[in-house]
């Protein structure tokens, strides 16, 4: 996790399993409108920063 917390606290602060949190990471799972909005607020920046690349091409979290 890149910012310094673990895959587990910020799944516990989302409200979602640390699994989700590993497969969001890998690209292998979409977060719902509320979850990319929480991951939003929580690193205090935009859903388009945290899922999206320059290229358009999805990037993960």
């Amino acid at each position: 996790m890149a910012a310094g917390i673990s895959q587990e606290a910020l799944a516990e602060e989302m409200d979602v399993t640390r699994q989700t949190i590993i497969s969001l990471e890998k690209g292998k799972y979409t977060a719902s409108l509320n979850l990319a909005y929480k991951l939003a607020q929580y690193f205090d920046t935009t859903i388009e920063d945290i899922f999206f690349s320059k290229s358009g091409i999805g990037k993960g979290v």
